[in-house]
């Protein structure tokens, strides 16, 4: 399982550990990755994603799941993300349909 958030792309960055003698080494910097659901209100359920803290504050800023999905780009996402986000599309273009 790679350790990159599912919605923003956040990956693993590098960089230094510097002492105090100016002594450089090599090391990781891991995203805060969590495991969380997240209601969709288009699906009416629960989506089980895997995506970093930021990611969760800005799903929360843009007014949930599906807002999110709907307004980024599908490079960004994951391939479980634009799965999700077609269902999302789909299900709303019939819910527009029926009400036109």
């Amino acid at each position: 399982m790679a350790r990159r958030c599912a919605v923003t792309g956040k990956g693993t960055q590098f960089g230094n550990n510097v002492s105090h003698a100016n002594n450089k080494n090599r090391r990781r910097f891991q995203p805060n990755l969590q495991e969380t659901s997240l209601l969709s209100d288009a699906l009416g359920r629960m989506v089980r994603l895997r995506v970093s803290t930021n990611a969760i504050r800005s799903i929360e800023h843009r007014g949930g799941i599906d807002a999110f999905l709907l307004s980024s780009q599908d490079a960004v996402l994951s391939l479980e993300a634009r799965r999700l986000k077609s269902q999302i599309a789909k299900v709303r273009a019939a819910k527009e349909a029926v009400a036109a």
